[in-house]
């Protein structure tokens, strides 16, 4: 598939292994795809040549409509077209402190989970130039809201990177959960519960399949290291507006992945995988305890019975499966799998292995319009939007100036805006240019 009229003019320095080849591609200078990175006067985004960015929202200095100052630590962010033209985004805000520290996500009647907790979301409005209309809260009083996926039925569900209980960091509730929200209906929003059919855990992103319903979710944890989960929903289940709020604790079977190699032996960790085209067959055990009343879900199955990965990180449904991110492997160079539903498969499909100038610490993930996919840079050194094609072949298409992480990059419906945040303080990006 194309990433677009340039994408495969000159392989790029990310450095990646590609799916069915055994060959490090390297190369001198980040020069494939759009051409280099040109250094922003403003020292915000640099961007190739023809390109520019708007600033959306920024905290403490954009406002919400009902007058509080945009809040802080922008995370991963799902798009949806507005009738008209226009993009609707709701954006996590990954803050764990408690209430009353800054720039937190403010607490509005009817739209709070937790008194105590400062995180949650907002609700952008632009238009189809990208340029901000509205903002508002979406939901508030969670915690560490990381990132998240869309839903066919045109929600998103946002996930807490977190096991904190009540008690803790002056939380009066629970956290580790799921929340649904509607960026349409504002009567949806009001009196916020979590999804506990997909359980209490380090939540960090997930995937719908819109053929089945099913719902693959990734663990950013340690201690062990996390999990990926699939939720298979019940008989009779048929997802849409207001269904998963409907869903008893523990109904749908939630379950953790297990792969074994082509010789059948069970793989106890995902970064064991050194070669893109790597395929690992995949079953699903099944977990004692969801809502983890005694221990973490994670620790609930031994070694033996599940696959583990350090960080996992983004997931994004497209091409028929799910992406997955496991941010280190090879130091915190990190790989991107794909699990194909129908094969019951996982195949590494980019193995990131660069040098010092190469891709680091892939994080929040999207699928691209043009084919392939974006990736978001939380890594050690300067970060980047890296784009992937389908056969491996990557460049970089924006470089944060000011060092902070990228995080949930997504285009509009129609693919003239790539939306991109900075997470600190917390800064959305709207870039525009010759896409195609």
């Amino acid at each position: 598939m194309r990433l677009s009229r340039r994408a495969f003019l000159q392989r790029s320095a990310a450095g990646v292994l590609l799916a069915g080849s055994t060959d490090l591609l390297r190369a001198a200078a980040p020069r494939a795809g759009y051409g280099p990175l040109v250094d922003d006067p403003e020292g915000r985004l640099a961007l190739p040549e023809g390109f520019s960015y708007a600033i959306v929202t920024e905290a403490g200095k954009t406002a919400l409509e009902t007058g509080e100052p945009t809040p802080r630590n922008h995370d991963g962010t799902g798009a949806f077209a507005v009738p008209g033209g226009g993009t609707v985004l709701v954006l996590n805000h990954e803050i764990r402190e408690g209430a009353g520290t800054q720039l937190a996500v403010p607490h509005l009647d009817g739209l709070v989970y937790d008194p105590g907790a400062a995180g949650g979301c907002t609700i952008v409005t632009t238009d189809a130039a990208g340029r901000r209309v509205s903002e508002r809260v979406g939901i508030a009083g969670t915690s560490t809201n990381c990132a998240g996926g869309v839903t066919p039925w045109r929600t998103w569900l946002t996930c807490e990177e977190t096991e904190a209980r009540a008690g803790e960091r002056g939380y009066e509730r629970d956290h580790g959960y799921v929340f649904e929200v509607d960026p349409f209906d504002r009567a949806a929003l009001v009196d916020p519960r979590p999804v506990k059919a997909l359980g209490r855990y380090s939540h960090e992103a997930l995937a719908v399949d819109p053929a089945t319903g099913d719902i693959y979710l990734t663990e950013d944890a340690s201690g062990p290291n996390g999990l990926v989960y699939r939720w298979a929903p019940p008989a009779g289940f048929r997802g849409g507006r207001g269904a998963l709020r409907l869903l008893g604790d523990t109904d749908g079977v939630l379950a953790a992945m297990r792969c074994t190699d082509e010789a059948g032996e069970h793989v106890p960790d995902l970064a064991r995988a050194r070669s893109a085209g790597t395929t690992y067959r995949v079953e699903w055990v099944e977990v004692p305890d969801r809502d983890a009343r005694d221990e973490p879900v994670r620790e609930q199955l031994g070694d033996g019975r599940v696959t583990r990965a350090h960080k996992l990180e983004g997931a994004w449904w497209g091409h028929g499966g799910a992406y997955i991110v496991s941010s280190y492997s090879s130091g915190h160079r990190g790989q991107v799998w794909f699990y194909d539903p129908r094969r019951s498969t996982l195949t590494l499909r980019l193995a990131f292995r660069g040098d010092d100038d190469g891709a680091d610490g892939p994080d929040n993930i999207s699928v691209s319009p043009y084919g392939g996919v974006i990736v978001a840079e939380d890594g050690n050194g300067a970060n980047h939007l890296v784009a992937a094609a389908e056969d491996g072949t990557t460049y970089r298409l924006a470089r944060s100036e000011r060092g902070g992480e990228f995080t949930g990059p997504v285009f509009s419906a129609d693919g003239r805006v790539l939306f991109a945040n900075v997470q600190v303080p917390g800064t959305m990006f709207a870039i525009t240019g010759p896409w195609v």
